[in-house]
């Protein structure tokens, strides 16, 4: 089962999805737009404690991790 974390200034939460489901599958990829649309970073994790930013959504990252935007100020 695959899962996207969205971390936000509260911690995180966690959409897990079965990448097999066609339904699931759309709905992970709806929300992988919608939040880099807004400006959050994306990113999959290829091994241990290490990420690598992606831009396209990938059907078979079985972790994606989404940081928002950094506002400084």
């Amino acid at each position: 089962m695959a899962v996207q974390i969205v971390m936000d200034r509260t911690g995180d939460s966690r959409h897990p999805f079965d990448a097999h489901d066609t339904q699931e599958l759309a709905k992970a990829e709806q929300r992988f737009f919608e939040l880099t649309k807004v400006g959050y970073t994306a990113a999959v994790r290829t091994g241990a404690g290490q990420l690598s930013q992606v831009r396209s959504f990938d059907p078979n990252a079985e972790e994606t991790i989404f940081f928002p935007r950094l506002v400084g100020g």
